[in-house]
């Protein structure tokens, strides 16, 4: 048993110096006051979320007449009967022009205020820009913006988005996605900023920010919904909502980091898992959502369940044996408002009945109402719920577009690039084929226009798909298109059809290279749950038949997570990654074929190359055996197709005199690591530089490394810089098995490019 140098008293405390989120003394005593003068119906009415589609004109709750209007009875019977305080989502699941978000809030907000004059609150989810507004800008998919290692750019993608949102009448935003999402089998992988805990919390606080800014009453900021805690995206099966097993130190290590550090710079509001941990739902995990999140951690902001899941507890998981028990659980468990979308009255009805039986305490009640009251005047709205659109000139604007194309193309990732093949020269002839190349739907991915982003055509059409970027940049004359492969537009959105891959090989016989363009089509939560990994037959075929004509090819992924390229990759000369770009992806990629932009992208996961070979970049020791000679050789080696933070250039950077201020030091000390960097190419170029801490051993076993540092800067050529790294005690520091954060003396390594040095501590 190795001896602990310093024990600190919780995690929480160690890792953090958690803020409690500030309070206005001001805002406090307004919302006692009102609280005070609340019935209990419209106290639990301000705990009922539900969807636009509720209280608009159609044949049901569940749709929409076309144009959308609302009703004037729905909105009588849900908003002034029922008290019901917030509304989400869109109607029909279709983007709306400013001008009718406008109209439709102003309407809700005048029918909900009711004989108190609280204002509804509006949420929506703008995930990559404001989603369900036409003309709104696009960014890059978290995921993309994860590869631009660009604390900047992320930030001023969220407050653009904030800008837009707010420009549609809408102050609360569900985002961003702060799940650590080492698994690529998962259908939600490209919403978060991929696997690694420091890198999430790095880039989330960016987004935070940018969205919130120093007063969310602003009328260009909105509330930040961070989700979904807590360890969702690691369920066993790999797919949407299903079982996750998680250790508690590995609960507080991996996934906790990116939403303390987040409720520290002050998130108001977050939403919860939707899966299972240890078997028990998240909703209805008190240990969770009250001991930790709002006893250990100190949030003191709005905790919203995730669509249905109250339901859900009764419906799903099977620990509840009725609607009515299934409400009790998730109320008593921390949960303040619920995503109900639809049968509201169910809610309400039987929360009131709860309380009246005792078997939820009104205290429980008054504070859950508490956190909703404090975020409604937080966001100002019962002075002004909705601010005149022409406030918002810059909405749509080349000036907010050239921000979404400047993260499409420090997004991309150059991942191959055999004899320099790329940057391409002008009057290249080129072949462009495969199913993502002449599709904006692929470009955007989920949570584009629509909830699945199928309506992306309908919305994008100004935008440049690659085969039409390449052709303005390339000119017509010198690009030839073919299919090849196509998705099927309904039902299963993974399903393919051949459209003419012969034709394409055919093609490929009168131009210099190929442009192939694979991927997957969009999708998101269960829709994308998928059984192999691997890229599908049809495209893979397509990839070796055109391999057989002996033309370069250069592979253009575009994806939501990595699909399996090991079939095909050796005989592939170059392959870029664009993950999911938005609506300039398409322009920007062709800036880096031809050589007008330097990609400087980074892998934010481990692209791996076989379906049972998913092991993370931070993976343990033993998870990377060497082959043992003779009759026993065993496959266990650690075999990624790219590892996390790969990414070529077209320009090289080399790493020198790595400098660490002790070779020994204290638990309590600090150490300084510094390293220079050159660029010795002949071209202009971003360089990430990271750093990783290996603690070489351990009581639990260590992982190989964890990142713990990354600095992008741009050098021209022959340029130096002296990057400069400090680490601490947050970084020695790992939990233990008794739930406490402890520092082991020993040798740790840190590592910045292919340098090392190692230190002791003491």
């Amino acid at each position: 048993m190795r001896k602990i140098l310093l024990t600190l008293p919780m995690l929480t405390l160690s890792l953090f110096s958690i803020a409690q989120q500030k309070t206005d003394p001001a805002i406090d005593q307004k919302v006692k006051a009102l609280l005070a003068k609340m019935t209990l119906e419209e106290k639990v009415g301000q705990m009922a979320q539900i969807t636009l589609d509720v209280v608009t004109n159609g044949k049901d709750r569940f749709s929409s007449y076309e144009p959308v209007s609302l009703n004037e009875q729905q909105l009588q019977h849900a908003l002034v009967k029922y008290k019901v305080g917030s509304i989400l989502n869109t109607a029909n699941n279709r983007a709306r022009s400013v001008e009718v978000w406008h109209q439709l809030i102003n309407k809700i907000q005048e029918t909900g205020k009711g004989r108190l004059n609280i204002p509804v609150l509006y949420g929506i989810d703008a995930v990559h820009g404001t989603t369900y507004t036409a003309g709104a800008t696009m960014f890059p998919q978290q995921i993309g913006q994860a590869a631009t290692r660009n604390r900047a750019l992320v930030y001023k993608g969220a407050e653009i988005t904030a800008y837009e949102t707010r420009a549609s009448g809408i102050p609360w935003n569900f985002s961003p996605v702060l799940d650590v999402a080492p698994d690529p089998r998962f259908p939600r992988q490209w919403e978060t900023f991929g696997e690694d805990p420091y890198l999430i919390k790095e880039l989330g606080l960016q987004m935070v920010k940018g969205m919130e800014g120093n007063n969310i009453a602003d009328p260009y900021k909105v509330a930040s919904c961070l989700k979904h805690f807590l360890g969702y995206q690691v369920a066993s099966s790999g797919k949407d909502r299903t079982p996750a097993y998680i250790p508690d130190h590995v609960l507080r290590d991996m996934h906790l980091p990116p939403f303390k550090a987040a409720i520290e710079a002050g998130a108001h509001s977050i939403m919860i898992n939707s899966g299972i941990i240890n078997g028990v739902p998240v909703h209805a995990n008190y240990n969770l959502l009250t001991k930790l999140l709002r006893n250990e951690l100190g949030f003191k902001g709005l905790i919203v369940t995730d669509w249905g899941d109250i339901e859900n507890l009764y419906t799903r998981d099977r620990v509840a044996k009725d609607h009515k028990e299934a409400i009790m659980l998730a109320i008593n468990a921390g949960i303040d408002m619920s995503m109900i979308a639809y049968d509201y009255e169910r809610f309400c009805d039987n929360l009131i009945a709860l309380v009246k039986e005792g078997k939820v305490k009104q205290t429980r009640i008054d504070d859950a109402v508490t956190h909703i009251l404090t975020l409604k005047y937080q966001l100002g709205l019962f002075e002004k719920a909705i601010y005149d659109s022409k406030q918002y000139p810059k909405f749509g604007s080349k000036e907010f577009e050239q921000v979404a194309y400047q993260s499409a193309a420090e997004s991309i990732t150059l991942l191959k690039n055999t004899n320099d093949l790329l940057p391409l020269k002008k009057g290249t002839k080129l072949l462009v084929t495969g199913p993502n190349a002449n599709s904006m739907r692929t470009l955007n991915g989920g949570w584009t226009y629509s909830w699945q982003g199928e309506k992306v055509e309908e919305f994008a059409g100004k935008y440049n798909t690659i085969l039409e970027a390449l052709s303005n940049k390339a000119g017509k004359e010198n690009i030839t298109f073919v299919d090849g492969v196509s998705y099927k537009m309904d039902g299963k959105y993974y399903e393919e059809f051949d459209k003419g891959t012969e034709e394409a090989v055919k093609a490929a016989q009168n131009v210099d290279a190929i442009v192939l363009c694979l991927g997957e089509n969009s999708y998101t939560e269960s829709p994308g749950n998928l059984s192999d990994l691997y890229m599908s037959d049809l495209q893979t075929q397509l990839a070796l038949k055109l391999a057989a004509t002996g033309k370069p090819i250069i592979l253009v992924l575009n994806e939501g997570r990595p699909r399996l390229i090991s079939k095909f990759e050796p005989k592939m000369a170059g392959i870029l990654q664009t993950y999911l770009p938005g609506n300039f992806g398409g322009d920007a990629l062709a800036d880096i074929l031809f050589g007008d932009v330097n990609p400087s992208g980074k892998l934010p996961y481990n692209y791996p190359k076989f379906p049972n070979s998913l092991v993370g970049y931070n993976h343990k020791p033993s998870e990377n055996r060497t082959v043992m000679e003779g009759v026993y050789n065993y496959d266990a080696e650690y075999n990624p197709q790219y590892e996390f933070g790969f990414g070529l250039s077209y320009t090289s950077f080399k790493y020198d005199n790595i400098k660490i201020s002790a070779e020994k030091i204290k638990a309590t000390q600090e150490i300084t690591v510094s390293v220079e960097v050159t660029n010795t190419g002949n071209r202009e170029g971003k360089e990430v530089v990271e750093i990783y801490l290996s603690d070489l051993y351990a009581s639990l076993t260590p992982d190989s490394r964890r990142l713990r540092g990354f600095e992008k800067i741009n050098l021209k050529p022959g340029e130096k810089q002296t990057v400069t790294f400090k680490l601490s005690k947050a970084d020695y520091a790992f939990t233990n098995l008794e739930g406490r954060s402890v520092i082991e003396p020993g040798e740790f390594k840190v590592k910045i490019g292919p340098l090392s040095k190692s230190f002791f501590v003491e």
